[in-house]
């Protein structure tokens, strides 16, 4: 891009605030006070994220009379459940070619399964009132080049045959850019009934009111700093206080997990996004978007995009950030060259609305795990349950992993805890130097299939062999 239009570019960040968007909001709610005595309970969840909210509010729904206790580190949905882009999937295996490539012969049933659970979160959000902007709209996958177009007809012509493509529709050319318009789209596939949209942190908050009207008592700004077994249950020290708890439900997610043999599962990825400013109606009508679906393009290296209820446009992913040996930061938390990197590439796929400026800036690491979908277990002699490892596709499937917590923690055989995807667990990342150095790799290596046509060199078609990765 030559110097002067760089500028232009750069100049649209002029403004933007460096926080999420969807937290700088004036109605958010006020924390709950820190525990500051001991207490007792049924059930101890840690973290105050998607995965303790559901968690918490599910084991109310389950057995309205057990006693439920949420602690949280710092505010309910404050990290990665309050900054992500809020498409909130059917999937709970990280899309459709990952499912097939892992679990083939329980495919249609994790299918099965992640619609039931979607339809669960909607439901849930018109009963509790829970205004978060779900919007059923769906989600295009778009090819942006043609070695994508032809990945992507493939593998929705092996859904269509394997009868999984319910919903979805492919659109090529011209079908497609009156979607949404953009000069570098090429084909794609919309699943129309199998994304939601919606606002993350006010689902997060909703949740939390939700969790306090159903009496689960939550305790904010208050850390899990150390777990012991005491007698049939276990012990959890906070700063000012400690919970005896019968059963522990841990929702920390990329934060140090306190069953210390599950952190080599995960490490971190700081995720980027930027959100512009609401367009006006010229400017939207120039994009189109009428039917709102969420997008993301189909690289390696991909982009994930979607309009807003006031019509805003968030633009996220590319950059997928792995702190050298893991280091979580909030250092990393803003990254001004990956922002420039995203406006470029968003005046790139929408030059119609050169002179439009972002509002917001933000950054925040998420777990991902080397097979990029869920795993669980229990710790403790059952005493203990966790749920990590989402990588990015957790606003919907992390109430799936709250089932599945709740049913390994009450000892119960459901079609939830028979499932090979639950039963197993992923490579773990070795450790450090070798992480850092392989990922590094792996990055250098999926930048280069990009602009090579998708052609995967030796280090990647290996890891395809072994069914690992690493993804954001």
């Amino acid at each position: 891009m030559a110097p002067v239009a760089m500028r232009s570019v750069a100049k649209s960040l002029s403004e933007a605030k460096p926080v999420s968007y969807w937290l700088d909001d004036p109605g958010r709610p006020d924390p709950q006070p820190a525990l500051t005595s001991d207490e007792k309970c049924d059930l101890l969840v840690i973290g105050a994220g998607y995965s303790g909210l559901w968690t918490a509010l599910l084991a109310k729904e389950r057995d309205p009379g057990r006693d439920v206790v949420l602690i949280e580190s710092k505010e309910a949905g404050w990290a990665a459940s309050g900054r992500n882009g809020g498409f909130c999937a059917a999937s709970l295996t990280h899309g459709f070619a990952n499912g097939l490539a892992r679990w083939p012969g329980e495919l249609a049933k994790l299918e099965e399964l992640g619609a039931r659970n979607l339809d669960a979160i909607e439901e849930a959000v018109a009963r509790y009132g829970i205004d978060c902007d779900f919007e059923r709209t769906g989600e295009i996958d778009v090819a942006t080049e043609p070695h994508q177009v032809e990945e992507l007809r493939e593998l929705h012509e092996e859904a269509v045959k394997l009868g999984l493509a319910d919903g979805s529709e492919w659109l090529e050319g011209e079908a497609l850019r009156a979607e949404v318009d953009s000069p570098t789209f090429l084909a794609g596939v919309w699943d129309r009934t199998g994304v939601a949209m919606l606002n993350p942190a006010k689902l997060a908050w909703g949740l939390k009111r939700a969790c306090l009207e159903q009496g689960v008592r939550i305790y904010e700004n208050t850390r899990g700093l150390k777990m012991a077994r005491a007698g049939a249950g276990m012990t959890v020290e906070t700063p000012y206080g400690t919970i005896l708890a019968r059963r522990v439900a841990l929702g920390t997610n990329i934060f140090p997990s306190l069953v210390k043999r599950v952190r080599p599962f995960t490490v971190p990825v700081y995720d980027y996004a930027l959100m512009t400013e609401p367009l006006t109606e010229e400017q939207l009508a120039s994009v189109g978007w009428k039917n709102r679906p969420g997008l993301g393009d189909s690289a390696n290296q991909f982009h994930y995009f979607r309009i807003t209820r006031d019509n805003r446009i968030l633009w996220g992913g590319y950059d997928a950030i792995y702190p050298y040996r893991g280091k979580l930061d909030s250092e990393y938390d803003h990254r001004p060259e990956t922002y420039l990197k995203l406006a470029e590439h968003f005046f790139t796929a929408f030059p119609q609305l050169e002179g439009v400026r972002f509002s917001h800036a933000w950054g925040g690491a998420i777990d991902t795990c080397s097979r990029f979908s869920a795993f669980f277990g229990t710790a403790h002699s059952g005493r203990v349950a966790y749920a990590a490892g989402y990588t990015g596709l957790g606003v919907g499937a992390t109430r799936f992993g709250a089932d599945v917590m709740l049913d390994l923690l009450d000892g119960l055989s459901t079609e939830r805890t028979r499932l090979e995807m639950v039963k197993s667990k992923p490579m773990p990342f070795p450790p450090e130097p070798l992480a850092w150095t392989g990922i590094a790799l792996t990055k250098w290596s999926l930048a280069r299939a990009d602009a090579r046509g998708g052609h995967r060199n030796l280090w990647l078609k290996t890891l395809d062999r072994l069914g690992l990765g690493f993804d954001s």
